[in-house]
């Protein structure tokens, strides 16, 4: 009796260790797509919860996997939901397609190779990664060039300027269909920055990107290079005193907590570029394609006309928790300008200088 008492709970051990095994593999990895059709109630944390859409997107003939690495509180992030919402009823439920913000694909440089792959099919890409594709990009980075609400629609919405930046990574196999935005940059401190005397004193986090540090080096202000989800951490433990961003994005993700002082440069728009892998555009049918697209530009201008008002709203809201806002002088901001020369002969070379020449141009004040 007692052999086969043993006996059965060895075979149920058995049974319960395989069958847990077996249940692992089938587990889908982390970045993987949900199964179409399949809706599973969001925990109440999820801060993604209340974007769920409202239809079952199982009967799609096709998906596009939209990526982004920041939240839709941000006017320029939560155009992917519109978009997506907009495609499923025009397309009568054909077109799906599948926003994952929150880097929920992974950082913005892993998920530019995956689009290149066809492993994501378009990406909101941050302005500052994005000449990591192709230095073309990089015009809207530029200090002074496109530094306002007005000049970036002119920019957008004439073709001979708008043409060249959107087929600038034709060659990579992607296409920039549209940009939606965060609002202009300026500086975020720890301490007050009323003139560039007071700048010289602040060490700067500025992005991963070869523009802007060029900027910096110009400008002859300190700066450090660091990932944007190190930079909570650096600027409670002292590695920065400030941060290059704009009020938008300071404001939403609390970085006013830690720098309670913000100077509006607004040298340059913050922009999220709709970047597409056009071999999957390509391989869709194409009143599809019109669908979509059409949509990306409606939504795109809409979402840039909602990022002037929430501007105005972030800065509104960050002055009733106390943060100061400060303007530099005349003189100071024109030194700026004048110490930018360098870099806008650097990077004609890489943007192409009679393109450059061309836009700041058309643009000027």
């Amino acid at each position: 009796m007692m052999k086969i008492r043993f006996s059965l709970l060895l075979l149920s051990s058995m049974l319960l260790l395989f069958g847990g095994v077996g249940c692992r593999k089938e587990q889908a990895p982390a970045e993987s797509a949900p199964t179409e059709g399949t809706q599973q109630e969001a925990p109440a944390a999820d801060p993604l919860a209340g974007w769920q859409p409202r239809f079952d997107p199982a009967g799609a003939e096709f998906t596009y996997i939209l990526s982004n690495v920041d939240h839709p509180a941000i006017e320029g992030i939560a155009v992917g939901y519109h978009i997506r919402d907009k495609v499923w009823e025009r397309s009568n439920g054909r077109l799906y397609v599948d926003f994952r913000p929150m880097a929920q694909l992974g950082g913005e440089r892993d998920v530019l190779n995956k689009l290149k792959l066809g492993a994501v099919h378009g990406m909101l890409c941050s302005s500052v990664a994005a000449v990591n594709v192709t230095d073309r990009l990089g015009i809207v980075n530029l200090p002074f060039v496109i530094d306002s609400f007005d000049k970036l629609e002119k920019f957008r919405r004439t073709p001979e300027l708008f043409k060249p930046f959107s087929e600038a990574a034709l060659d990579q196999g992607i296409m920039v269909v549209d940009f939606t935005g965060y609002g202009p940059y300026g500086w975020a401190t720890k301490t007050p920055v009323r003139s560039l005397a007071d700048a010289r004193r602040v060490n700067f986090r500025v992005a991963q990107a070869p523009v802007n540090v060029d900027i910096y080096r110009a400008w002859g202000l300190k700066f450090t290079v660091l990932p944007w989800p190190d930079v909570p951490q650096a600027l409670q433990t002292g590695v920065i005193d400030g941060l290059d961003h704009t009020p938008i994005v300071c404001s939403i993700t609390r970085k006013f907590d830690y720098a309670k002082y913000f100077t509006r440069l607004d040298y340059a728009q913050g922009l999220y570029i709709h970047l597409m892998n056009k071999r999957w555009l390509d391989r869709l049918p194409a009143d599809l394609q019109t669908i979509l697209l059409t949509t990306i530009e409606e939504e795109s201008a809409r979402a840039r006309s909602l990022t002037r008002e929430q501007q105005e709203r972030e800065i509104a809201a960050a002055k009733q928790q106390g943060i100061e806002f400060f303007e530099l002088a005349p003189a100071d901001r024109q030194q700026l300008m004048d110490r930018t020369a360098p870099v806008y002969q650097q990077w004609g070379d890489k943007i192409g200088r009679e393109y450059l020449e061309k836009v700041r141009a058309a643009l000027a004040d």
